[in-house]
């Protein structure tokens, strides 16, 4: 699932428990994806697969934590246990409806005794508890198995229902795929989630994605003066497109698309074929899988949770105790200046967090130069910088024949020096740099003159350790003309997430110092660039509080 979290760095193969400005599970767990958020009489819940008895993947139960501004958090007892022939290899991931009445069911997916995956209802117990604590299983269950052609463990990750404006009955999809390898999604019909009807066509198919995981269709306004998120039983029409997001578990990456719902035929197209579901955009180009959206009515925003696991070995993180955890909420919606892309950014309760702040403005990062940034303890920092950069000394030199002449993951990284890149901060950092993450832009010129960017984050060199996973993450971010290049980094211990251009491209990394930690941690500007002057036109960086995630206490 995608769990609780807490950002934790690590010395060495010793993880200490750090202040944490989200929600990290109890100590000894193994988190995965989350499950069925909602908001309810006054609480937002999480509800997230976990091993409550080690570290590793198994056992797998539904943990649960209740807040009430999505970023202080209170852990609860567990709210399922796989304790029925239907679900005793499992409590797996599942989705939240409430109903029109108020009405809470919850559909998972729950692995047999066989280890086939079926769909299963619950409802709480006693709905006069705003906490939700208490969790009643149907008698009925399995109310759902896999359809002929559909492989025994293929069939999993209910969504959360959508009324369909033809019939006013419900609708939910769940992620497959073919015998030819192809991911799809499946639409059942129902009016009262025990019995389903399996419809003929499918939601969507792509060929070659292989298996889909956590499928997720919402709707968002594509007006620039509707700011709100969209119910998900909202109908389509003018003013509404419809996103269709898949976790593909062939690459472990989370990709959506934008396009269109045919309510009469229960099938979604993309705008742009070239760039369907799992084979264009991402939600995150980082450590960020099997995530999971809600309606928030109170914000009247949609928010998005994604996985992190982690990227050390199994030994570390039985050592540890602990592995994997979720990415700090975020809004989503359409970007309606570009109306191809989505927008990602942290929900405005993390700014409630911010201590003391500083800003350094008009600074100037000369080629070839490491700009420190003197703002005392810098392990929990929420960081926002606009970029000026000057290409005069560019001109007319072509040494690079457009996008495909680079990319984030073979471009060198952050050491790497190019005509118009990389230059950005370097976070997690200790004085003598030994080590650092990287998060930076990198800016192509084509043979036609005109300029492509890329944001991208270097973990290669976050870290002394020796058996991590160290990537270059990244990939292009929409620029539209007269626009400066900015971002938004959040630092947490062994957490960076970043959002460039309003949060049109999003990259979150998993690190582990051993030497930039506490208060050796440190924060630079730098720019690698052989030919271009950078300006730090604005930069504001803020110490963040910790959240006190913490249990329940009556």
């Amino acid at each position: 699932m995608h769990g609780a979290i807490l950002y934790l760095s690590r010395i060495d193969i010793d993880v200490a428990r750090r202040d944490t400005f989200f929600l990290h599970a109890l100590t000894g767990p193994s988190m995965d994806r989350s499950a069925g958020p909602l908001y309810y009489k006054g609480w937002y819940h999480l509800f997230y697969q976990w091993n409550p008895d080690s570290a590793v993947w198994g056992n797998i139960t539904w943990g649960h934590a209740v807040s009430r501004d999505l970023i202080h958090w209170l852990h609860l007892p567990l709210a399922m246990v796989p304790d029925h022939w239907y679900d005793i290899n499992g409590v797996w991931t599942g989705s939240a409806t409430q109903l029109p009445d108020g009405r809470i069911v919850m559909l998972y997916t729950g692995a047999t005794e066989e280890s086939v995956q079926v769909q299963n209802l619950a409802e709480p117990a006693d709905p006069n508890d705003p906490l939700l604590r208490e969790w009643s299983k149907a008698e009925a269950n399995p109310v759902l198995v896999p359809p002929p052609g559909i492989g025994l463990t293929d069939f999993r990750d209910p969504t959360t229902a959508w009324r369909n404006p033809a019939d006013s009955a419900w609708r939910i999809t769940i992620g497959s795929k073919d015998r030819d390898h192809a991911g799809l999604a499946l639409v059942y019909k129902t009016e009262d989630f025990l019995h389903y009807d399996l419809l003929p066509t499918l939601l969507h198919v792509v060929k070659g994605t292989g298996m889909w995981e956590c499928v997720d269709l919402y709707p968002v306004s594509t007006s620039p003066a509707v700011e709100d998120g969209l119910e998900t039983s909202t109908p389509p029409g003018p003013g509404v497109k419809h996103v269709l997001k898949a976790s593909l578990d062939d690459d472990r990456n989370d990709y959506y698309a934008i396009g269109t719902y045919d309510g009469e035929t229960d099938t979604w197209t993309p705008d742009n074929a070239d760039i369907d579901v799992g084979i264009g955009l991402r939600y995150d180009y980082g450590k960020f899988y099997a995530s999971k959206t809600f309606y928030d009515p109170v914000g009247r925003r949609r928010v998005l949770w994604g996985w992190i696991g982690e990227t050390d070995s199994e030994r570390a993180d039985i050592l540890k105790g602990w592995a994997s955890l979720q990415s700090i909420p975020r809004i989503v919606m359409l970007d309606t200046k570009t109306g191809s892309n989505l927008l990602q950014w942290p929900v405005v309760e993390v700014e409630n967090l911010r201590m003391r702040g500083k800003s350094f403005d008009g600074l100037d990062v000369s080629p070839g130069s490491v700009v420190p940034l003197d703002v005392g303890k810098a392990t929990q920092l929420d960081i926002e910088a606009v970029f000026e950069v000057d290409t005069s000394a560019a001109d007319g030199v072509v040494t690079e024949a457009g996008a495909a002449a680079y990319s984030c993951g073979t471009g060198g990284g952050a050491v790497g020096r190019g005509l118009m890149g990389p230059f950005g901060l370097l976070v997690l950092a200790d004085d003598q740099l030994s080590e650092r993450t990287a998060v930076f832009f990198y800016l192509v010129k084509g043979v036609d003159g005109n300029l492509t960017t890329f944001f991208c984050q270097d973990e290669l060199r976050s870290s002394k350790a020796n058996d991590l996973v160290k990537r270059v993450y990244g990939s292009l971010v929409p620029v539209l003309d007269g626009e400066n290049l900015s971002i938004r980094i959040l630092v947490d211990h062994s957490i960076v997430e970043g959002f460039a251009q309003g949060g049109r491209t999003c990259i979150t990394s998993r690190v582990y110092p051993t030497k930039a930690i506490y208060e050796s941690a440190k924060i630079f500007l730098f720019n690698n660039a052989t030919n271009v002057r950078v300006t730090a036109k604005s930069l504001k960086i803020w110490e963040l509080n910790s959240a006190y995630i913490r249990p329940y206490v009556n």
